[in-house]
Formats: structure tokens, sequence, C-alpha cells
């Protein structure tokens, strides 16, 4: 087995396991809750929910579920035939595709199967006054994306500090 296809087997690996451990993880919540009911977990910071999503991040486009699909579909097809560009045969890359093509690919089911996107994980902060502020709800395939997305910048980075010329 060659280099390219190393690489490829252990980002596909990697995508598999996010996508199981995401999809099992909302397979929990639809089974122990409600939509809409909270568990609180830590007070005043962090509680399990059962929201459901046919939006995107902030629940911006709701009622969307059809094009963000789209739009998940055709970022997996960009990001595998340019995976190339972003170190993808380092590890830190393989590692960073992995998580986005399994977290791309467990929102994906979700919008496919349920026609919107089961969050779960919700952090806040609860002021003196009883008013919540915080982080809208999230799930696992969410957390791996923006991972693997972090992961690229500094990878990005990385090569591009390598690269400027003495002097400079």
């Amino acid at each position: 087995m060659n280099s390219f296809q190393k690489s490829n087997l252990r980002i596909a690996v990697l995508a598999l396991v996010v996508f199981c451990l995401d999809q099992f993880s909302k397979w929990l919540v639809l089974r122990s809750l409600e939509p809409g009911d909270e568990i609180v977990i830590i007070p005043g910071f962090f509680r399990f929910v059962h929201w459901d999503n046919t939006g995107a991040a902030w629940s911006l486009f709701s009622n969307n579920n059809g094009a963000l699909a789209l739009v998940a579909l055709l970022a997996l097809v960009a990001l595998f035939l340019t995976r190339h560009h972003f170190d993808s045969h380092t590890l830190i890359g393989q590692v960073a595709f992995g998580l986005i093509f399994g977290g791309i690919a467990g929102n994906l089911f979700d919008r496919l199967v349920h026609h919107e996107v089961v969050d779960f994980l919700r952090f806040y902060l609860k002021q003196r006054s009883g008013t919540e502020i915080g982080f809208p709800a999230f799930n696992l395939a969410d957390s791996a994306i923006c991972t693997g997305v972090g992961l690229i910048f500094l990878i990005t980075w990385k090569n591009e500090s390598v690269n400027v010329p003495a002097g400079k």
C-alpha cells in the first residue's frame, strides 16, 4: 500500500469512527430525552438538551434543511477533491480531514434521515439576574468539524510561517 492509500485509509477510518460516535450519541439523546427536554449536569454552566435544528449554526437558515444538506454534500465533495492542498499526507492533516469528513457526514445523515440535526450539548452562564447567556447547543459532529477546521488553520499558518523568506 502506497503513502497516498495509507493517508486516505487513515482519513476514512477516523471519519467512520467520528460518524459512529456522533450517531450513537444522538441515538442516546433520541431515546432518553423528548424534544425540548433538558438535564442539568453542572448548574449554571452545562446541561444535556434535546434540541432539533433545521438550520445551521445558531439556527441560521432555519427550515432550509434540504438546501443545507446540499451544501454539506457539496462541501464533502469539494474537500475530498482538494484535500491534497492542505497537507493531508501528514498525520495531523489526516486527523483534521477525518474529523471534518466524519462530522459533516454525521450531520448530513441527520438531515437526510431525520430532516433535522439533533443538538444536545449546551454550555451557558446563569447571571445573577437569572437570565442565561450561552453558546448554542451543538453535537459531536459539530465539535469534530470545528476541531478539524481549527487544525487545518494551524497547518496552513505553520506552513506559511515556515515559507516566509528571511528578513520579511
